[in-house]
């Protein structure tokens, strides 16, 4: 039974007749979206988003645990308050915004759960890359408007110097904390 839920799911969006051949699944952009947040000197918490989330799944209803994701936003979308992003476009962050990628590659997907499963891979910002684990969670599947769609979250801590964007640590803590929220349908 373990895993069950999960790879029906899986065995769900990549049977049937409408979808034999609908394997890869892209992210729904306006509803996907990645919020991320950090501790400014114990005096808060700051939070970001990024809603122009660009990816696709690949889902295998025979081997779950092959499904892959990739995904990259530009950083430029970050939303943050302005004079914050003024403050990370500088060299002492990302030394500019414009025309840099936040991207994911997955190497790996190990299923801990009916519906959960742990996506390895590597992240890259700034130019540099570092193996992440997401925490990823299946929230449905089913039919919206004659398309089939999946959901899912995720969620991760990183270390934004593996970014080479360590500025002020440790009273700007090095840890972020992202939450991720992907829908995506067949690939058309």
């Amino acid at each position: 039974m373990k895993n069950l839920v999960l790879a029906s799911a899986v065995a769900a969006l990549s049977s049937g007749a409408a979808y034999a051949d609908a394997d890869t699944y892209s992210f729904d952009p306006t509803h996907s979206a990645i919020k991320f947040s950090w501790n400014h000197g114990g005096f808060s918490t700051t939070y970001g988003m990024f809603f122009e989330v660009d990816g696709s799944m690949m889902l295998d209803a025979e081997d779950p645990s092959a499904a892959s994701v990739s995904a990259s936003v530009p950083l430029s979308a970050m939303l943050v308050d302005p004079t914050l992003k003024g403050h990370l476009g500088s060299d002492r962050w990302f030394n500019g915004l414009d025309e840099k990628l936040v991207e994911f590659t997955s190497t790996s997907v190990e299923l801990t759960g009916d519906e959960t499963a742990l996506v390895t891979g590597d992240l890259t910002i700034n130019g540099m890359t570092a193996k992440v684990v997401l925490d990823a969670s299946l929230n449905t599947m089913g039919e919206v408007r004659g398309n089939q769609v999946v959901g899912f979250d995720a969620t991760t801590t990183i270390l934004r110097s593996d970014f080479g964007v360590g500025a002020f640590a440790p009273f700007v803590s090095d840890e972020i904390a992202v939450e991720i929220s992907i829908e995506a349908s067949p690939a058309s």
